[in-house]
């Protein structure tokens, strides 16, 4: 399954995603602030019949009490002006309040979506796409999608709002008045929509090419000892000038289409105000039309077009946060292709009485858009045994391990955990069962405790003393002492402060504390001293008798011991039989290679 983000995104044509469906998932986001928003709704109401209520009062002032030099009239109607205004202050006070109260919650409950659907997608999903550019989705987007939210949404409907009165105003007072000040909205209307796309893909492009510098900074930072060995500052210098170039350039051409209506639909506004100046001097003239409406129709006309240009400003924050929204539904409409199967429902069909701890039936395997590297592999893993996996390097060693882990599902055949089809099995129950030590083990920021703790509630809840207890029982107290504040050594980041071999030493006791069914180890002793690599093998000899060890090595002396050696080239599994025989496969692999 191809999970590249932005594969299909480099030059879109029209917009990316169904973004009706996209946005009623924004719906469950917001359900526990139901009341708030028609709280705000009510009051942008109040607040726009407030606005359109002035032109109307300034007009029946001017016809009935300014005429008429009436001047405790347009006194009163100043006081009833006033009182309009103060209310107005207040529900567009209780608007602001509500939405921005809304949107921050909704940018909460966002991140915590889209961070627990990144938890559930497969490991091919990751690496597949930049973890920079997951950073810019999960950060930037959503701050951008919030800031519309709590800011750009309260106005877009308020002006709305505002529109339809204005223009209703305007028809009510002269029909064929209103009807030629509204007819230059008509073609921004179809202005509108026949730019609406294009805008909408210059922001993607602009959020994509954010996405990418952060991606082109993360890439860079995480590498950055390797940029320093070998002097590529320049290199890196120039990759990042090229990346920053073209957001820069993306960017710029997304401001553009931003701003392109504000120009346009100043133009119309000013057309507007003109036509009404002429038609109702012309209507007054006539005796058709008096002063006071003239000046309620000037003042419809600016509320009617004065919200079209704040609308116009808005239009291009809007379809920004329609472009970040459907880099954030990319995220969401995400399908993990490790399909849970009910428990049962598919077991092997071997012949024994009790089948062996894992197997593989015909399995092929593929990455997406690449060749197929493993080729029908079918073996038996028994328990109690230990096996080793060797071969050249890119034979297919660490993605047979991965497939045993169910890291990935095979694109053909079947894995079979104690007879049961893998796909079946719980995967709580999965990773007790089976510990993987991969080659560049990862560790958490705190210390060497909780590092090891990491994953297993009834480790974590021990005290300090029942934790000693439990180390010395699987003989890892000896490797602990190795760290200079024994267990409250602390870890910063991904463990950099740390020698590789000692965050190996951390990944084995963490996997070996799990005391699981099947220990997996791919390369765990590569940069490990010969006497800690001893002291690891006396360990392993400690373990449960039925535990099952998987071990992939490059070193012959750490699998000299192994009860059946696999030998793994080009895709292909071949039995060794004897340490002798794998070392005859292992130089024909390399000479052929």
């Amino acid at each position: 399954m191809n999970y590249a983000l932005n594969k299909a995104s480099t030059n879109p044509t029209e917009p990316q995603g169904p973004t009706k469906a996209g946005l009623k998932k924004l719906l469950p986001l917001l359900k526990e602030d139901h009341l708030k928003m028609i709280v705000a709704v009510l009051a942008i109401l109040v607040n726009s019949a407030i606005t359109l209520s002035g032109p109307f009062f300034v007009a029946y002032a001017i016809d009935h009490y300014v005429v008429s030099r009436n001047y405790e009239g347009v006194m009163m109607m100043s006081g009833v002006l006033i009182g309009l205004y103060l209310i107005g202050f207040v529900t567009g006070y209780i608007q602001t309040a509500m939405m921005g109260g809304v949107a921050q919650r909704m940018l909460f409950n966002l991140r915590n979506t889209i961070f627990t659907k990144l938890q559930s997608l497969p490991l091919a999903f990751f690496n597949q796409n930049k973890a920079g550019d997951l950073i810019s989705r999960i950060n930037n987007d959503t701050d951008k999608l919030n800031q519309f939210f709590s800011q750009g949404l309260v106005q877009f409907v308020s002006n709305l709002f505002m529109i339809v009165g204005a223009g209703i105003f305007l028809l009510s007072i002269h029909f064929k008045l209103g009807l030629a000040i509204l007819a230059p909205a008509v073609s921004l209307l179809f202005f509108t929509r026949i730019t609406a796309a294009w805008i909408r893909r210059k922001n993607a492009q602009s959020l994509q090419a954010g996405g990418g510098m952060s991606a082109e900074i993360q890439e860079s930072l995480d590498n950055f000892k390797v940029i320093v060995a070998f002097n590529r500052r320049d290199y890196f210098r120039e990759k990042f000038k090229e990346t920053n170039e073209s957001n820069f350039k993306k960017a710029t051409s997304a401001g553009y289409a931003n701003t392109i209506f504000i120009p346009v639909y100043g133009l119309c506004s000013n057309m507007a105000q003109l036509i009404t100046l002429a038609y109702g001097i012309h209507l007054i003239a006539a005796g058709d039309f008096t002063v006071g409406l003239l000046i309620s129709a000037f003042l419809y006309t600016t509320r009617f077009y004065d919200p079209l240009r704040h609308m116009a400003a808005l239009w291009g924050s809007f379809q920004l946060a329609m472009a970040t929204w459907d880099r954030i539904s990319a995220i969401l409409e995400m399908k993990s292709n490790l399909i849970q199967l009910p428990e049962g429902k598919e077991r092997s069909k071997a012949d024994k009485k009790a089948p062996p701890l894992l197997a593989f039936h015909k399995v092929h395997f593929s990455y997406p858009d690449g060749k197929e590297v493993l080729h029908d592999l079918t073996f038996e893993l028994e328990a109690g045994k230990t096996y080793a996996l060797v071969g050249p390097t890119g034979g297919g060693k660490t993605t047979t391990a991965s497939l045993m882990a169910r890291l990935y599902d095979p694109t053909k055949g079947k894995v079979f955990l104690q007879g049961q089809d893998i796909r079946a099995v719980e995967s709580s129950v999965r990773s007790e069962k089976i510990g993987f030590i991969l080659q560049d083990p990862f560790l958490f920021s705190g210390n060497v405790r909780e590092n090891l703790c990491y994953g297993n509630d009834e480790l974590a809840a021990l005290s300090s003393e029942a934790l000693d207890t439990e180390l010395k029982r699987f003989k890892l107290d000896a490797l602990v002492s190795r760290f200079e504040k024994g267990l409250e050594t602390p870890v910063k980041g991904s463990g950099d402060t740390m020698s590789l071999g000692q965050r190996q030493l951390i990944a084995f006791m963490r996997a070996v504390l799990r005391n699981p069914e099947l220990l997996i180890l791919d390369e765990a002793t590569a940069n490990i001293d010969t006497v800690t690599e001893q002291l690891l093998e006396k360990i392993l000899k400690h373990l449960p008798k039925e535990t099952t060890r998987v071990i992939i090595a490059h070193r012959l002396n750490t699998i000299e011991n192994a009860d059946e050696i696999f030998f793994i080239n080009g895709g292909t599994l071949t039995r060794a039989g004897s340490l002798e025989h794998a070392v005859d496969l292992l130089l024909k692999g390399k000479r052929e290679s």
